[in-house]
């Protein structure tokens, strides 16, 4: 048997809850990774539906282990208030269902706040300067604090003085910028009196879990490893400073999990059937028209976490192809195919044209680094018959419409990887099974 990982294969959004949720039925132990409250999972299980920001997902699936790995950065507020929505949907969490790990990082109430004012003051100038477009949850400015060395870790909630120690060292970084912003310094007695309040109910789920996840390697059991956001959201290899602030990519599972590279097993990418982004950055085959406002209402894209509409183009086969390359996906899980059943005509990115500084028209068979470039290249089209048959619920090959099995093979030779899994509706059992990534 192999270990998984699952990671979104473009700006997130791609439908991983199903997925994850499909896979960590057959998992033993399903761990979080990177990121924090900002990104979310929407599971529909025999009817019921479950939100997800920062649990993992086998948290709704009993008998399991559900872990919060080193690499996220936790809101203990947020994570208690989860839990106990979770708890009055029948979900049971407790020491035994889930782990989190002592080396995490908190989000503070501060976070929030200078993430609200950084944003606010980036709209007020957004002629000079980007919009980044966060959700506000003070996850950038928790990771920038862990990169400092300034943070408060999960491990320092077991003692009131050296929560109050690292209290006075973030704070005196924290409120000569507050005061510098026109904003009221931190009320130092009140944040160490919130965070031994909510310590009370996080300390009973702490542990060491990089020596959990070795146990249960060492037990032969399996792991799934799960992502949040997409792979174009990369700190490092996304589009840049449109992103997210922690790395995305596939290898970080090891390092956000404290487990070895060689545990990790098949990677896993979660890739829309077309393309879709929230908030702001570039996107060369954004559509503005009727079509791209089309795949919008019947994909239902509006953000778990923020409901913000989401903006929705065409395939992009070289960014999602450049993409398998970074992360090393060994296959894709594509969904939501039946959004695009009646449609005419359909199209694929196979490449870029970039006019340079001295006016010459490039052809790109990869997704530039420079935003600006990115933001300039122009796509060039394949067309590809559509569909009206429909693939809604479709469980097997057999099922598809011939053009729709077409355009399937299609995207596999152009991202030059397999298609694992292909997914018909948001029902965890209208999936197609190709392969099953936990089997070698």
């Amino acid at each position: 048997m192999s270990n998984v990982v699952v990671v979104g294969s473009q700006w997130g959004d791609e439908g991983k809850g199903k997925i994850v949720d499909w896979l960590s039925e057959r998992a033993d132990v399903v761990v979080r990774f990177q990121g924090g409250h900002n990104a979310g999972h929407t599971l529909v299980i025999d009817g019921e539906v479950y939100k997800l920001s920062l649990l993992p997902s086998g948290i709704v699936r009993g008998g399991k282990l559900s872990v919060i790995g080193n690499g996220v950065v936790v809101d203990p507020w947020a994570l208690v208030d989860e839990m106990k929505k979770l708890s009055g949907q029948g979900v049971t969490i407790n020491s035994e269902s889930l782990l989190v790990s002592e080396n995490c990082v908190l989000i503070l109430p501060l976070h929030g706040e200078l993430d609200g004012i950084r944003e606010d003051a980036s709209k007020a100038r957004s002629e000079t300067g980007p919009v980044i477009g966060t959700t506000r949850r003070g996850i950038g400015p928790a990771y920038e604090d862990k990169v400092a060395r300034r943070a408060i870790r999960i491990c320092d909630l077991r003692s009131k003085k050296t929560v109050a120690s690292r209290v006075d060292v973030l704070l005196a970084h924290h409120n000569p910028l507050r005061k510098g912003l026109g904003f009221s310094e931190v009320d130092r007695d009140r944040l160490i009196s919130q965070i031994m309040d909510v310590s009370k109910h996080v300390l009973p789920l702490v542990g060491a879990s990089w020596r959990v996840l070795d146990e249960a390697k060492k037990a032969g059991k399996k792991i799934l490893f799960e992502g949040a956001q997409g792979i174009m959201l990369d700190i490092d290899h996304g589009t840049y400073p449109f992103v997210t602030s922690s790395n995305v990519v596939a290898s970080q599972a090891a390092g956000g999990a404290g487990i070895g590279t060689n545990s990790l097993g098949y990677i896993l990418g979660i890739t829309k059937a077309y393309t879709t982004r929230v908030g702001s950055g570039p996107f060369p085959t954004e559509l503005f028209d009727e079509v791209g406002h089309g795949l919008g209402e019947r994909g239902h894209e509006f953000g778990t976490v923020t409901g913000r509409s989401r903006r929705c183009g065409w395939f992009d086969a070289i960014m999602v192809r450049q993409v398998m390359k970074i992360s090393g996906i060994t296959g894709i899980a594509l969904t939501k195919l039946d959004v695009l059943d009646g449609m005419d005509e359909l199209k694929i990115c196979v490449g870029y044209e970039l006019t340079n500084e001295k006016g010459e028209v490039e052809e790109l068979d990869y997704f530039p680094a420079s935003t600006d470039d990115q933001a300039k290249v122009t796509p060039i089209y394949e067309s590809m018959s559509g569909w009206s048959e429909s693939t809604f619920g479709a469980r097997s090959w057999v099922d598809l419409p011939a053009r729709a099995i077409k355009y399937v093979r299609r995207i596999e030779e152009l991202i030059e990887t397999p298609v694992a899994i292909l997914s018909t509706s948001p029902e965890r059992e209208d999936t197609i099974l190709v392969k099953n990534p936990f089997e070698d």
